[in-house]
């Protein structure tokens, strides 16, 4: 199992009543907060390398604090800062606060995030949520968001274009600066108008508060935007808003009442904090807007377009939590669709052939793969009763053993602790990092069995060659075939998956060595020419020619590299490579048809002229930079 470093985790919580509701219905005015904890800690696979909050507390008084905000680094992250959240609620209470209300971290607005680097970029500047500041409440903006920007130049260009001067480059803070802008913008057309009108003072400043219109801030920027994202924002007076890509790359739900409203990357996530049904949970539609205005009216509003469908299959296959609904039976259906090619690598010898799995997300897949091979073999069962002879002798021993024929399900892999490593140089180290899994002993006969073993993905190939083959191996089964329930990885992702160099997948590199053995290497040369070629073409031009590394061999040609390249050289058994079909993906998995890592398809023009970049980094020599 390889760990993929992936998108981030957003929750957003909008009370819709005072505090003092919550306070006497749940006992605290910090209902919000605690919500926010829990689906913040049910986020926690969506981001291991940093975390943060956001408050705005939207009645406190001038000349003290209205906007908080925690971040931290770290696996531990969550943890670290609900406790230093806890710390200044404690030290307020020590100086003297007597109203609960007036406690820092009790507002009406609270957003959460979980990140995940995908640029390389860490630090705590790069931790979410980021926050634009002002004197002016109606002009604070705190945003934080899942998302990747594959024309990151291009709004930077719109920036500079609209007079401003950028400190930073890079997509979060260059979104934060567009939004703003578009956010002083509505408050002054607001301002002039209110003004002419005779309003003054605070008075004027409630009506420019209780008059922003969020789809009209959102609307301008965004028109320019290239890449999957979910963007969720707060204003220093209250509102708050989602935003999610046209394609819909990036997920989103949301559930609200007359009590709160609530937005998550998942939706179980939200069933579990609001105790839900699933149908009562909804996607929030690609292109779509949710907003709770300052008064707490909620609308749904089409900002940029549906466009096609290219919500993410990954997040299904792999990254999303598998207690959703959909996600589970899709899951399976992953693992059952693989059935047939597996029979046929074992040649339908189910009676000397042990199934397991790769420990922990494949688990579910590897369900849907033991009902697809129990209904083979209660097909077989089927035919072999109808050919008996009732009146043979032995008619009852036959029946009985053909009634037992059973699926050889066993649990042979085991995740072990994680090895320390750091007293051991070279080789030595490497040996003992191969030790990660571990197997049961004694299940699968010497020589004898087959062994099959169930992945959902199989991206660099790093883990199985060092690992897990060469741990099989020791069973000395007779076959070794490892199944990725996924497709073959073939192309770089840019829209949230820490998948963007051409050198991290075993397809890539199967595929080059196959040109490499046939003396096909001028397609290289080719592909390499036209990628060059396009380099100062406008992103909506640029085409895919990474591609052309893959059309001259079959899928099966690939794997059958693929499993040449990762069997170690002193494994005695042979190995085989078997991946998921596109076809079977999408079967599978009808409602999420992004598919770009494995086809090549990508979703908006900034992936096309990316793709290229990372194959020229690989071709000059750099293919280890980032694009």
């Amino acid at each position: 199992m390889e760990v993929l470093k992936h998108e981030c985790g957003i929750a957003m919580i909008r009370l819709r009543k005072p505090l003092s509701y919550y306070k006497d219905k749940y006992g605290t005015c910090f209902y919000g907060l605690n919500k926010l904890y829990l689906m913040m800690e049910k986020q926690h696979n969506r981001g291991q390398e940093g975390a943060g909050l956001g408050c705005v507390k939207m009645n406190a008084e001038p000349g003290n604090e209205y906007i908080f905000r925690e971040r931290a680094l770290g696996s531990g992250a969550i943890q670290e800062i609900f406790a230093n959240v806890k710390k200044q609620i404690s030290a307020s209470v020590s100086n003297g606060t007597t109203n609960d209300e007036d406690l820092p971290f009790a507002g009406e607005v609270y957003m959460g995030h979980l990140r995940y680097s995908t640029t390389g970029r860490s630090g705590m500047t790069y931790v979410h949520p980021f926050l634009r500041r002002n004197n002016w409440k109606s002009r604070n903006l705190m945003i934080c968001g899942n998302f990747n920007m594959t024309n990151v130049d291009e709004i930077f260009q719109q920036i500079v274009n609209n007079g401003q001067h950028p400190r930073v480059y890079s997509d979060t803070v260059l979104l934060l600066e567009s939004l703003g802008h578009s956010l002083d913008n509505e408050n002054q057309h607001l301002f002039d108008k209110y003004s002419a009108e005779g309003h003054k003072g605070i008075d004027l400043t409630r009506k420019i508060e209780d008059s922003l219109d969020i789809t009209n801030i959102l609307k301008e920027p965004s028109t320019i935007w290239d890449g999957g994202y979910v963007i969720c924002g707060v204003v220093g007076s209250g509102d708050f808003f989602v935003l999610r890509d046209p394609n819909g790359i990036r997920p989103a739900f949301f559930y609200y009442d007359d009590e709160i409203a609530v937005v998550a990357s998942e939706r179980p996530v939200i069933q579990t904090a609001m105790n839900v049904t699933t149908d009562q949970v909804t996607e929030l539609r690609p292109g779509s807007a949710i907003t709770v205005s300052k008064s707490g009216e909620i609308k749904v509003t089409d900002i940029l377009g549906e466009g096609k469908n290219e919500r993410c299959s990954f997040e299904r296959i792999y990254f999303s939590r598998g207690c959703d609904r959909d996600i589970y039976i899709e899951r399976k259906k992953l693992g059952m669709e693989l059935a047939p090619t597996i029979l046929k690598s074992v040649d339908y010898d189910i009676k000397n052939t042990v199934f397991s799995f790769i420990p922990n997300t494949a688990e579910t897949a590897y369900i849907g793969l033991m009902e697809g091979i129990e209904k083979y073999i209660k097909g077989e069962q089927k035919n072999a009763i109808e050919k008996l002879d009732k009146n043979a002798d032995d008619y009852d021993a036959q029946l009985t053993e053909i009634l037992n024929w059973r699926v050889r399900a066993e649990k042979v892999v085991l995740k072990d602790i994680k090895l320390r490593t750091f007293i051991a140089e070279g080789e030595k180290r490497n040996d003992l990092a191969g030790h990660v899994y571990d197997v049961t002993y004694g299940i699968v006969r010497p020589n004898i069995d087959n062994l099959v073993v169930i992945d959902d993905s199989i991206v660099r190939g790093t883990t199985l060659k060092q690992s897990i083959i060469r741990i099989l191996d020791r069973l000395s089964p007779k076959k070794i075939v490892v199944v990725s329930s996924s497709p073959q990885i073939r192309y770089p992702d840019y829209y949230g998956i820490d998948m963007s160099r051409m050198t991290e997948f075993a397809a890539f590199r199967a595929a080059v060595e196959l040109l490499k053995d046939r003396g096909m290497t001028s397609v290289i040369d080719e592909v390499y020419k036209k990628c060059k070629e396009q380099e100062n073409l406008p992103k909506e031009q640029v085409v895919n020619y990474v591609t052309k590394i893959y059309e001259p061999f079959t899928d099966v040609e690939v794997s059958a590299k693929i499993g040449e390249m990762l069997t170690p050289a002193d494994s005695h058994c042979e190995v085989e490579i078997v991946y998921q079909t596109i076809e079977g993906l999408h079967k599978s998995i009808p409602d999420n048809k992004g598919d770009w890592y494995f086809s090549g398809n990508y979703p908006t023009p900034g992936g096309n002229r990316m793709v290229n970049r990372a194959f020229i980094n690989y071709y000059e020599g750099n293919p280890l930079k980032r694009c």
